[in-house]
């Protein structure tokens, strides 16, 4: 009988710990999802201060709704703090700035100057390739819609390599009265035939995407990995990228910062996004 009872506690306390256990991994991963920012629209709600801690959301009606105190607990954590290297002062006065009670700063998904930068594999002819697509939103009757908006490719940059200087080829300007006869010439095997394009041509890149793509010499594999970058706040730049990691710093997360001092260095940033530079 004894034998038989210690046995029955031994299992009971066996259970009573495994539960305990069990209980304590599923409430650390529970804490876990519910601090990660999984999609980019729980990242623009809690930017925003549109959600509690717990997930639930608040509407325009909510008292919270947006509330300055909340955005101060909800933003920092919205920061990269792994393996960024964002300047904690500079990411100090952007949480005050976005927060600030009497002109504070808030994210539209539908209308500001944000858009997607979408790294993907291509073949080409028959070899893979890397590609980049740069994604914006516009209105499509009663909604949106992502269309690509711009694309970087140095299988199609490779092609472009126009010479300065002495080294630039031209023709002449009396070509015209030899009824350009010169240009047989000029354009004969000639590899870089940007050589006679004016100062200001630059390579539309999409249109030899679309191009190639209609043509089926260049098929999508598929995407890779997606960046999103924001100027939408005045003054900066950042961008958020997803870490798929353990822990609570994971998710949506800003994983760069830059402020910007007026609109040269906002056009010389988005050049640089856009490998315009």
């Amino acid at each position: 009988m004894r034998t038989l009872l210690f046995a029955l506690l031994t299992i009971l306390s066996f259970h009573i710990s495994v539960s305990q256990g069990l209980t304590d991994d599923m409430k650390d991963t529970e804490d876990q999802l519910r601090a990660s920012t999984k999609q980019i629209n729980q990242f623009f709600r809690r930017f925003n201060g549109e959600e509690d801690e717990n997930g639930k959301r608040y509407y325009p009606t909510d008292k919270r709704y947006r509330d300055a105190s909340l955005r101060r607990k909800y933003v920092p954590v919205l920061f990269d703090t792994q393996t960024s290297q964002i300047d904690g002062t500079t990411a100090k006065e952007f949480v005050k700035i976005i927060t600030d009670k009497k002109s504070p700063a808030f994210l539209d998904f539908h209308t500001d100057d944000w858009f997607a930068e979408v790294s993907a594999t291509f073949k080409y002819k028959g070899r893979s390739i890397s590609g980049t697509l740069y994604m914006k939103l516009q209105p499509q009757g009663q909604g949106y819609e992502w269309i690509i908006q711009d694309v970087a490719f140095s299988q199609f940059s490779k092609w472009f390599d126009k010479a300065s200087g002495s080294d630039k080829q031209f023709l002449h300007p009396m070509s015209h009265e030899l009824d350009f006869m010169t240009l047989r010439k000029a354009l004969d095997k000639q590899k870089h035939a940007e050589q006679y394009t004016s100062d200001t041509y630059t390579p539309d890149y999409l249109s030899i995407f679309l191009y190639e793509l209609n043509q089926g010499n260049l098929t999508f594999v598929s995407a890779k990995n997606t960046a999103f970058h924001f100027f939408a706040i005045d003054g900066y730049y950042f961008s958020i990228s997803n870490f798929n990691r353990p822990g609570y710093n994971s998710g949506w997360l800003i994983s760069s910062l830059v402020p910007l001092a007026n609109e040269d260095q906002k056009q010389q940033m988005k050049d640089y996004i856009y490998r315009k530079d």
